[in-house]
């Protein structure tokens, strides 16, 4: 159980993984470790390294996935895990390099599918809105 005070995270970060495939956006999901439900990587933010680089250490351990993070902050959300409160900091990963075997891959499965397929799979509505957001990002920031 973890011991925190009141008012205070246990602070995360998490990166949704996307690549372009043929002129369209793909997302790589995740199942949770119980393999009950689709997610994006995430985990506690390690001591020593920035939220962005903590993300994608869980993006590469959980999901086999490198690629270069967007430093901007896309949203938080919040869930509760072990008695306390997770704040969960989103980023964006374009997906570079796909690994077939990675450290978490004997309980996870992953798969990529289409932007409307991972609105409809995740259940945090904090990750749908800026799914539902993520073609006018990538535009704006190909431009």
């Amino acid at each position: 159980m973890v011991n925190q005070p009141l008012n205070s995270y246990i602070e995360q970060s998490a990166v949704i993984p996307y690549r372009w495939y043929q002129g369209e956006i793909e997302i790589l999901l995740i199942t949770s470790s119980n393999k009950k439900r689709w997610i994006i990587p995430k985990g506690i933010i390690e001591p020593k390294m920035t939220p962005q680089a903590s993300a994608a250490k869980e993006a590469l351990e959980e999901a086999g996935v490198k690629g270069k993070v967007d430093h901007t902050l896309r949203g938080i959300y919040t869930y509760e895990k072990c008695g306390g409160v997770c704040r969960v900091q989103i980023f964006l990963l374009s997906v570079e390099s796909l690994y077939i075997d990675w450290l978490e891959a004997s309980f996870r499965q992953r798969q990529w599918v289409s932007l409307e397929e991972a609105i409809n799979r995740i259940k945090e509505i904090e990750i749908k809105i800026i799914l539902e957001k993520l073609p006018l990002i990538l535009n704006q920031d190909i431009s």
